[in-house]
């Protein structure tokens, strides 16, 4: 499938996906969105990936929402369909049966942050910043920062960045607990094909449902979560990928797991 505003490859067995409005560096439109989504869903029908990257790029991540696209919106009505645009992108990152990987360089900015927050790991290269701006503009995040960012950071520190609307390094942003990883310049990208590797040999349904118990638990109380978790574990219990996993560990080899 042809895309106009990202870019999609294959990398072994992680789907790469690009941002590719470098003339507005990266700022994300409603096509953007659109096709976002629709990579997304293609890449977790393919049985042969076991990831998926988001990058934008070796110069930057994002700019954030498109500001020139928001101008143009005049009604709430218009306002609202945006929204439930972004809504639907981050809704099927953190729904999707694949772990996904924000691999970011350069400028990562409220639009670009939220989008990055709501991938499940992070890893920036040095020399990359963070911010999410919103004060500065007179008005609040749309796109989930005031509520990923306290629950990734804490309160105190989420309400230190969106306070401030000043840019954090890629130190800090690891220090406090934005970013999973760091590492050399211009090498977030293949530290995340690492990890896709490494997420390759892995069981896929134990890794959805794994996904899926965190990102849902999170929002119950603790004994409400330990029965959803249980519930979960049950359903593999008769799974061919449990049965090759055991059977791989008593014969000391490799499992060949299959998603079933």
């Amino acid at each position: 499938m042809d895309y106009e505003t990202i870019l999609v490859r294959r990398a072994d067995a992680a789907l790469v996906i690009t941002m590719n409005r470098p003339e507005r560096r990266n700022a994300i439109n409603s096509k953007m969105m659109d096709e976002l989504v629709a990579a997304l869903r293609g890449g977790e029908g393919d049985d042969e990936v076991r990831a998926v990257i988001i990058t934008g790029g070796s110069e930057f991540f994002s700019a954030g929402a498109d500001l020139k696209e928001a101008g143009e919106r005049r009604t709430a009505v218009d306002a609202m369909r945006m929204l439930k645009s972004w809504r639907r992108v981050t809704n099927t990152l953190e729904e999707l049966a694949r772990p996904v990987i924000a691999a970011i360089e350069g400028f990562c900015l409220t639009g670009g942050l939220e989008l990055a927050l709501a991938c499940d790991i992070r890893i920036a290269g040095e020399g990359a910043s963070f911010a999410i701006t919103s004060s500065k503009l007179g008005t609040v995040p749309g796109f989930g920062a005031t509520q990923r960012l306290p629950r990734i950071v804490g309160v105190s520190r989420a309400l230190e960045m969106l306070f401030s609307a000043e840019p954090i390094d890629t130190e800090e942003a690891y220090r406090i607990g934005i970013l999973n990883r760091k590492t050399a310049r211009g090498n977030a990208l293949n530290e995340a094909k690492s990890l896709a590797d490494i997420y390759s040999q892995r069981a896929p349904l134990s890794l959805s449902l794994l996904k899926r118990a965190v990102y849902r638990g999170i929002q119950m109380d603790l004994a409400s979560g330990l029965d959803f978790e249980n519930s979960l574990g049950a359903t593999l219990s008769s799974t061919s990928d449990r049965q090759e996993g055991i059977a791989a560990f008593l014969q000391k080899r490799k499992p060949q797991f299959r998603g079933r």
